[in-house]
């Protein structure tokens, strides 16, 4: 009897030594055909599409695909897929330069999802026609800064933050002390010309008055019908409109294929994909179908 349970202990050892040389033998499979066609080109004559979601940063990678499809004669257009609540004014203004760019030499498209707001509605400007849902959530024309003032807390607990600067303003604002009145007029005067050139790329995309423009540029967000009559974007609709417009408009027929924006390389993509086969295979082999079932499910 205890021979048996030995035999059948090995057998089992046996078999996830076995699953764990399959699935490796599959990743060098992988990895080897990624390498193999790492130089492919993607498709001659094509749509490109850019998500843009999340918070939006000055992101170097993004930034590097942009500019490779502003350089790629096989892409024909730029759809810009949005869903994000804003981010840094560095961010927007980053997209906003890279979409411009790429404005300059094929058309681009932006596409408004759930929300495009602050930095992603600054991100959407730059495109020749913005599509936005009835119920997107967008507009947000504004720049905010914000701080905690932890003085009196901190006094309580008999903590004193200490600072040795070089000017009054070099520790403003910080969380041990208030704003001086000198701190907070200058940082106003930033924010407000912040505003200004915001206002004024809004203005300049949409062929819009600043005096216009000014009042809608006070922070608050526009349902995407609202928008459309304001003249923040230009139709209601999603992709299947913007590929008819394309078509109408810009020659760019609808049956030419989308080739989506990967910002990270295809041998990571590869690598990733891998792993997450390996991880699989090795988790229903040892979870038996069923719990591969439950940890895998969408």
């Amino acid at each position: 009897m205890g021979m048996q349970a030995d035999l059948l202990i090995d057998r089992q050892r046996l078999k996830r030594h076995l699953t764990i040389w399959r699935a490796g033998a599959v990743l060098a499979v992988v990895v080897l055909l990624g390498v193999l066609f790492a130089s492919a080109s993607t498709p001659a004559g094509h749509v490109a599409r850019v998500s843009i979601s999340g918070f939006i940063g000055d992101d170097p990678k993004l930034n590097a695909a942009l500019d490779r499809l502003r350089r790629d004669a096989s892409v024909k257009a730029v759809l810009v897929a949005i869903d994000s609540p804003g981010g840094s004014v560095g961010g927007g203004e980053a997209l906003f330069a890279a979409l411009s760019a790429i404005r300059e030499r094929k058309p681009v498209v932006a596409l408004m999802g759930g929300t495009a707001a602050s930095a992603a509605y600054m991100a959407a400007l730059p495109a020749e026609r913005i599509f936005a849902r009835e119920m997107s959530i967008t507009g947000s024309i504004g720049v905010l800064l914000q701080s905690v003032d932890g003085s009196e807390l901190l006094g309580r607990l008999g903590i004193r933050g200490e600072a040795l600067v070089s000017g009054p303003l070099k520790d403003q604002p910080s969380p041990f002390h208030p704003l001086s009145t000198e701190a907070r007029a200058v940082l106003q005067g930033v924010i407000s010309d912040l505003h200004d050139q915001f206002v004024r790329k809004v203005a300049t995309a949409r062929r819009m008055p600043e005096e216009v423009v000014r009042p809608l540029a006070d922070g608050r967000v526009f349902s995407g019908r609202q928008a459309l009559g304001l003249g923040l974007v230009d139709a209601i609709g999603g992709e299947r409109e913007a590929r008819a417009w394309l078509a109408a408009e810009k020659g760019v027929p609808e049956a030419m294929p989308v080739q989506p924006v990967e910002t990270r390389g295809r041998l990571e993509r590869l690598l990733q994909a891998s792993a997450t086969t390996v991880v699989k295979s090795v988790v229903s082999e040892w979870l038996g179908v069923d719990g591969f079932r439950l940890l895998w499910q969408p």
